[in-house]
């Protein structure tokens, strides 16, 4: 068995596009073909992240053929727990990666994913423009008592998949305390399960994002970050870059609070120092949209192969 695959990073975070070789989904909406994904071929998922072939930080997109006449492609988005609604760095990477292979010229295209359609800007070979599903602030000031940090207080926010939000981190935001960061993170996210805190319709809140004032930056040419975060993911691997359904999640809440206007600058910084450059809009229905600007960088071209008499094709789990 062999895929075809071209690896990027998102202002640090992997994504793996899949181009031939992936599952046969059928038709019918994208959410059920990702179920059929996830039900049928999970082991295929598993081939493509874990190790030996892949990372805890990887996040791999199947490219489709989209429902909607007024959509140019489809992604279903995965990684190393499981399925993702959508994947803001994910979908920069795509672009780039479809830019690469002279799929895609500078402009505009509209992408559907499981949650909803996204329109992506290509601004250069290297750099797009995200258009997020409707983000909203679901509950604010949540108060959740956590074995070995007290009481956390956050918001929880949909951006595309769910998060807590919070400024209660228990040490500096920096990449050395990424174990620590990734041990809180994880303790908050099952006291989040444990005490009932859910979406509006039980969905777990599998994404937990700390967040601080930003680091000073380190050219006086770099755009000043309004704000450092670290977001684990599910699968408790953490996000290399600022997160785009995260940050997607945090405008959401400042619009709520007040604290940050339509087509006001927002520059998210991650726990490595990457940066994205967000704003957002409005809809008709008065819902947040927001727009994530990032970079992506091709890593690699390559043919996956798995031999019958390898004894880890699925994968190390």
């Amino acid at each position: 068995m062999k895929m075809h695959v071209i690896d990027s990073h998102t202002e640090g975070e992997p994504t793996r596009v899949v181009l031939t070789g992936g599952p046969e989904l059928g038709e019918g909406p994208l959410w059920e073909r990702r179920q059929r994904f996830a039900d049928e071929y999970d082991h295929v998922r598993r081939r493509l992240i874990l190790e030996p072939r892949g990372s805890e930080a990887m996040v791999g997109a199947l490219l489709c053929e989209p429902t909607r006449d007024d959509c140019d492609a489809a992604v279903i988005f995965f990684n190393n727990a499981g399925f993702l609604g959508m994947c803001g760095h994910g979908m920069i990477g795509v672009a780039v990666t479809l830019s690469y292979l002279d799929r895609l010229s500078p402009g505009e295209i509209r992408v559907e994913t499981p949650v909803g359609v996204v329109a992506v800007e290509l601004t250069s070979p290297n750099e797009a423009t995200v258009e997020n599903v409707p983000s909203y602030s679901y509950l604010r000031d949540v108060t959740v008592q956590v074995e070995g940090l007290g009481e956390v207080t956050g918001d929880v926010a949909w951006g595309g998949n769910w998060f807590f939000l919070t400024e209660n981190s228990p040490c500096e935001i920096v990449l050395s305390n990424a174990q620590e960061l990734t041990r809180a993170a994880s303790s908050v996210r099952t006291s989040l399960a444990e005490q009932g805190i859910t979406g509006p319709n039980g969905e777990e809140i599998d994404h937990i994002e700390f967040f601080s004032a930003p680091g000073e930056p380190e050219a006086p040419e770099v755009l000043q970050a309004h704000s450092r975060n670290f977001v684990l993911c599910p699968g408790n691997a953490y996000d290399r870059s600022p997160c785009g359904t995260g940050t997607s999640a945090k405008l959401a809440c400042l619009a709520e609070r007040g604290a940050l206007a339509a087509g006001e600058t927002w520059v998210q910084e991650s726990v490595i120092g990457s940066r994205f450059v967000t704003s957002y809009r409005t809809n008709d229905a008065g819902e947040v949209i927001a727009r994530i600007s990032g970079r992506a960088f091709i890593c690699s071209e390559s043919t996956l192969v798995w031999q019958p008499n390898d004894p880890f094709a699925n994968g190390i789990a």
